[in-house]
């Protein structure tokens, strides 16, 4: 039973989920020959002023940028 946890960084919408969790499910199968309907697949959503890459917090880095 593979179990996988997808964080990410901002939010994505429930279409975007389904194409990952289809793409991941995919791999796994093709790569491990594991049954699709075994894997397990988790979304974690921060938001982007609790996560950081180095010292830089992200949503700062969105806000130098001009991202919102």
């Amino acid at each position: 039973m593979p179990y996988i946890d997808v964080k990410l960084a901002g939010k994505i919408n429930i279409e975007q989920r389904r194409e990952i969790a289809k793409g991941i499910s995919d791999v796994i199968y093709e790569v491990a020959g594991k049954p699709r309907d075994s894997i397990y697949i988790t979304f974690t959503e921060f938001d982007r002023t609790n996560w950081a890459k180095g010292y830089n917090i992200l949503s700062d880095m969105d806000a130098k940028e001009g991202k919102s």
